[in-house]
């Protein structure tokens, strides 16, 4: 079952980490990793000003790979995980009627 979920990335200190991530992020062994826990077509990413973290709207078709993925458990994105992030906050979202 797909699930929305939100997923807030915050940058440890240092040069060139956020150029780092976003590069591998949409590096082929990077996007690879990504189809297999979500729908990468419909992922919505956002950049906070200072470029120290970034936040991803997620369509995800495997919560528990997500999951892996957000703590760093992946075996494919762990080396840029462990330079890059400092941690990672995961929500699931849920739509609100407006009325």
């Amino acid at each position: 079952m797909e699930k929305e979920m939100l997923a807030i990335a915050f940058f440890k200190e240092g040069e060139g980490l956020f150029e780092k991530f976003m590069g591998f992020m949409q590096s082929e062994e990077g996007m690879g990793a990504r189809r297999q826990i979500a729908h990468v077509e419909k992922t919505l990413p956002s950049v906070s000003p200072m470029k120290n973290y970034v936040m991803f709207k997620v369509h995800v078709h495997d919560e528990q790979g997500m999951i892996d993925f957000c703590a760093g458990r992946n075996p494919v994105t762990k080396a840029t995980w462990d330079e890059c992030i400092d941690h990672v906050d995961l929500f699931e979202l849920t739509s609100t009627d407006l009325g």
